[in-house]
């Protein structure tokens, strides 16, 4: 215990050793902030297992790892995030450190999806010479709040009713080094957005999970109740999470950008968006993973209903974002791809691995573009869409984990460890939602997420 100038004391400040799972829910370890450097080396113990929990935490009988097996959580102290200053003067500091799965003769672990993410990048450095430049925009909806009713989308009171939690979370996340960008009402009743600047390879999406765990904290102490979940009601608006990317060679240039093709979207861009593109319903089964999810993938409701690629189209799969032009900017250096059909029920390890994979064998194969489209693709005749190739994403869990299966190509990236113990989990969570209807779907996941 330590004494402090008031002659009161202060309990043992904890960091915590956390791994985000399959159900992207994060968990881990909490131990004494003085005793880390003991644990730089050798990590701490952790349960294979553990990895086939559902949202419902439940293990399904048949994981691949039942009760046998130890694990190493490994800290990445580049990772480390410290928020000492929060609403609540009494609340501990919130400090953690992100963690690669390891086993216990120190070799990586097949099922880690941050090793498996980190691979992935590698591959684009060493064989494509591409470094990955992202960032991950969060909307969210708070249960209840007061005189709602009466507050319009994206207006200034919307934003003010909320109080100074906006002003807490944005500071949060700049203690945790996540650069944070804005915080805004959205559209949706109670509805807000939090995003932070993009950064390279990893640690874009380990700000995704500091994002998510960050305005959970700040909402606990502000005794606010916060949802990521994709549907809180089966009326409401829904919440997603908007991936965006933009490559650089291996010299700092930008690549996606060129003046001289369609949609300034370049030879390389291209294949990589048709990549994408080209395995994005199975892809579904990663980005938009949970059954609740497919309440928000719909026809008309901004989240995208069909894989295709639009200019400035919000509902298309893929967005071409736009940019700005004057005052000395430079398009090359803003243009970037937006990623729709994913939630914060997906682990973004996960999540962007598959998409990545996926626009890599776009590249290597040299995939031609075709479902390119700057209108409504429900606009189209179901022969203009087949002419295209764009194809209507998965309407449940079931069918986007059937077409996953069918992949065989993308399917071969994954270890098939990691996909034992994902298809085990993801069929329990089946098992365990099979008789709820819209209205009970929506309220367990609000709880969970």
């Amino acid at each position: 215990m330590m004494q402090n100038k008031n002659n009161s004391y202060q309990p043992l400040a904890l960091i915590s050793l956390i791994t985000t799972d399959l159900a992207a829910i994060t968990r881990g370890r909490g131990l004494p902030s003085n005793t880390l450097d003991s644990y730089l080396k050798r990590g701490c113990g952790w349960v294979p297992a553990n990895s086939s929990l559902t949202p419902q935490d439940l293990i399904p009988d048949n994981n691949p790892w039942g009760s046998h097996g130890d694990l190493r959580l490994m800290p990445d102290l580049k990772s480390r995030v410290k928020v000492a200053h929060m609403p609540d003067a009494t609340s501990p500091a919130l400090e953690f450190i992100h963690c690669n799965l390891i086993e216990t003769d120190g070799t990586p672990w097949r099922s880690c999806t941050r090793t498996l993410l980190a691979n992935e990048i590698a591959y684009y450095k060493d064989k494509l010479n591409l470094n990955v430049y992202s960032a991950f925009e969060h909307e969210f909806n708070f249960k209840t709040l007061p005189q709602s009713h009466a507050i319009r989308s994206f207006s200034l009171q919307s934003q003010r009713i909320v109080g100074d939690f906006g002003n807490w979370v944005l500071d949060a996340l700049m203690q945790a080094g996540a650069d944070p960008e804005m915080f805004l009402p959205e559209y949706g009743k109670n509805q807000y957005e939090v995003t932070c600047k993009p950064t390279f390879g990893l640690a874009s999406a380990d700000r995704a999970i500091n994002i998510r765990e960050i305005v959970r904290d700040i909402a606990r102490q502000m005794q606010l109740n916060v949802s990521f979940s994709p549907k809180t009601t089966p009326d409401s608006v829904s919440s997603g999470v908007h991936w965006h990317i933009s490559l650089q060679d291996n010299d700092g240039h930008p690549v996606l950008y060129d003046e001289n093709c369609d949609n300034n979207l370049s030879q390389l861009g291209q294949h990589w968006a048709a990549g994408v593109l080209r395995y994005l319903p199975a892809l579904c089964a990663l980005t938009a993973p949970t059954p609740v999810s497919y309440l928000r993938l719909q026809p008309h409701h901004w989240s995208a209903a069909y894989a295709c690629l639009g200019f400035r189209n919000r509902e298309a799969a893929l967005r071409i974002c736009p940019v700005t032009t004057f005052a000395g900017s430079s398009p090359a250096k803003q243009y970037n791809l937006e990623f729709r059909p994913m939630d914060a029920t997906a682990n973004p390890y996960l999540a962007v691995a598959g998409i990545l994979m996926a626009g890599r064998l776009g590249i290597e194969q040299q995939l031609p573009l075709t479902a390119c489209l700057d209108v409504d693709p429900e606009q189209l005749t179901q022969a203009e869409r087949d002419h295209l190739g764009i194809r209507r994403l998965p309407s449940s869990l079931r069918e986007a984990l059937d077409l996953f299966k069918s992949e065989t190509e993308l399917v071969s990236c994954f270890p098939q460890p990691l996909l034992d113990t994902y298809f085990g989990m993801k069929e329990y969570e089946l098992e365990l939602t099979a008789d709820l209807d819209d209205e009970q779907l929506c309220q367990s996941y609000s709880e969970i997420y």
